[in-house]
């Protein structure tokens, strides 16, 4: 047989048929996620299951990849769709032993008795910074969990009765449209742009336990501006959507800090709704306060993107976009 017909095969030991099924996953979906991204081919066999391919780099890639998962498989983390994708754009990527390190971190029960676990190891870190620091800047695209992660640690700080209330806040900016005004009373006004966070309270803590909680003022749901004049001790404090609060803003914000409180301020600095002769004051915050005792700055990138892939494809096509429109304009500087 010729060199470049060779197969080169790789086998993992397994102990069980379930096993198999959790690596392989339900009509060997992850299986073939591996095989189309990698041009291998991956079965099961009487003591486990093989990989095989003709070029032997890559079917040692999908071995790193399997034996993680049986790794973590093994640990009880489920292995799912989206860590089998997390771990294969590292290996495409060449940041595998980075990513290889990565072991989800529970965080929370939700309501229909889930586990809410960080997912890529931008999250692990998100999560480990919000539990040793009293103020965390979370920047990064849409579909990170910038918003539900923070969310997720406040009911569990809450449950756990760290803190007594839950003061969850966003700008009421609009996403490039003027919707005019809206009808009804204050609560009915605010509602269309508080509506993510209260999706997520309702997923953590279900309809009834959310509403019986917000009706005894433990939890706390309102538009930045009406958190001027306020001390806000005792409470996990969440600012959502800060790329669209101004610096002055900004600034109120991060002096309602009281004691025992601890604040997340979530964005994404690339969907920013002000108007042009505004400048957010995320941005600014994040990088005047960065080496502030008891501050962290967390950046999560379209690696940690946690939606649809194609959510992960659609930044990265923006992002090339914008690094080819700056490259251009620095090239009709240097003309």
């Amino acid at each position: 047989m010729e060199e470049n017909n060779k197969i080169f095969e790789k086998y993992i030991k397994l102990n069980s048929p379930e096993e198999a099924l959790a690596l392989l996953g339900a009509c060997s979906s992850h299986g073939d996620l591996v095989e189309r991204a990698l041009s291998v081919e991956c079965d099961t066999t009487a003591e486990g299951m093989v990989i095989r391919g003709t070029d032997k780099r890559r079917v040692d890639a999908a071995l790193k990849i399997f034996e993680r998962l049986h790794e973590l498989c093994r640990d009880g983390t489920p292995v799912t769709e989206q860590l089998v994708r997390y771990l294969l754009d590292a290996a495409l990527e060449d940041t595998f032993s980075e990513a290889e390190l990565f072991t989800p971190d529970l965080i929370c029960v939700n309501a229909k008795g889930k586990p809410v676990l960080s997912k890529t190891a931008g999250q692990k870190k998100y999560v480990d910074a919000i539990r040793d620091h009293e103020l965390t800047f979370a920047i990064g695209p849409a579909g990170t969990g910038k918003t539900y992660l923070a969310v997720s640690m406040a009911v569990k700080a809450f449950r756990d009765h760290s803190v007594s209330r839950i003061i969850l806040t966003r700008p009421a900016v609009e996403a490039g449209e003027n919707l005019g005004f809206l009808p009804g009373d204050l609560q009915n006004k605010v509602d269309p742009y508080m509506r993510p966070l209260y999706d997520s309270l309702n997923d953590l803590m279900g309809f009834d336990s959310y509403h019986r909680h917000l009706e005894r003022g433990e939890i706390e749901i309102s538009p930045l501006a009406y958190m001027r004049g306020r001390t806000l001790d005792d409470a996990f404090i969440i600012l959502d959507e800060a790329q669209n609060s101004t610096r002055e803003q900004m600034k109120m914000f991060l002096t309602r800090i009281g004691y025992n409180a601890k604040a997340v301020v979530t964005g994404d600095v690339t969907q920013i709704d002000l108007p042009l002769s505004t400048r957010s004051g995320l941005a600014d915050a994040a990088y005047m306060l960065k080496n502030v005792e008891g501050i962290a700055n967390v950046e999560l990138t379209e690696r940690d993107v946690v939606r649809n892939p194609l959510v992960q494809r659609i930044i990265r096509a923006y992002e090339k976009a914008e690094k080819k429109r700056k490259d251009n304009r620095r090239e009709g500087y240097k003309r």
